[in-house]
């Protein structure tokens, strides 16, 4: 069978929308952020499902800039590089979480809870080395690169426009969580989310009928060849 660039792009929405399920639904109920919580099965299932959201997300946006880099131009180049840089990392993060600090919690236990308060913008008691760096890098390009493709896709105006302002104003808007209360850590998280699943479902749709307004066209084409 022939894998086509319609099925592809379909397939990237498919992973967009599956992300920003993902990135909701790991947000319920999640439990407090320390060096208990790290040694738990709750914290692998939860930081794996994020490797997984981080990888989806990364396809997912590739398609979408595949789509319509025409109609996103230099602004659409730049902030599709830098989400996707942000992304990795994010990848790297919870790759690092799930399968490194469950092994230093017993024997560092003071070095893994500054990285788990480092990690949600806290201020560790004491360094924690290259880490603070990756995490700084992960937030600022999320954010900035979220900020500049969410504009890109709004104005391109192919995908949902609402959900494309969604994504800009949702990633943008955790800066506040550097004053606001921890209980606002996952809430925060819902926008970016439902942002994902709308603009996954429109770059779906939009190959969808892309491919059915096509399908009758490649008929004619072959029935009269064979007239």
């Amino acid at each position: 069978m022939t894998v086509s660039a319609t099925r592809l792009t379909r397939a990237a929405g498919i992973c967009a929308a599956l992300a920003g399920l993902i990135f909701i639904a790991v947000q319920i109920k999640h439990p407090p952020m320390d060096v208990h919580t790290v040694t738990t099965t709750d914290w692998l299932v939860r930081s794996t499902a994020k490797t997984v959201m981080a990888a989806l997300a990364l396809i997912g946006i590739t398609g979408m800039y595949l789509r319509q880099r025409r109609q996103m131009g230099v602004l659409g180049r730049v902030g599709y590089v830098v989400f996707g840089v942000g992304y990795l990392l994010m990848l790297s993060t919870e790759i690092i979480a799930a399968f490194v600090l469950p092994g230093l919690a017993h024997s560092s236990p003071t070095y893994v809870n500054n990285v788990v308060v480092a990690a949600f913008g806290g201020h560790p008691t004491s360094s924690i080395g290259g880490m603070q760096t990756l995490f700084d890098l992960s937030g600022l390009t999320y954010l900035v690169g979220g900020l500049l493709f969410g504009i890109a896709l709004f104005r391109a105006r192919v995908l949902a426009r609402w959900a494309a302002a969604l994504l800009a104003v949702g990633t943008v808007a955790t800066v506040a969580l550097k004053v606001l209360p921890e209980s606002f850590n996952r809430p925060m998280a819902v926008p970016t989310g439902v942002a994902l699943i709308g603009l996954g479902i429109s770059l779906w749709r939009d190959q969808r009928t892309t491919a059915s307004e096509v399908a009758p066209s490649v008929s004619h084409v072959e029935y009269a060849a064979a007239h």
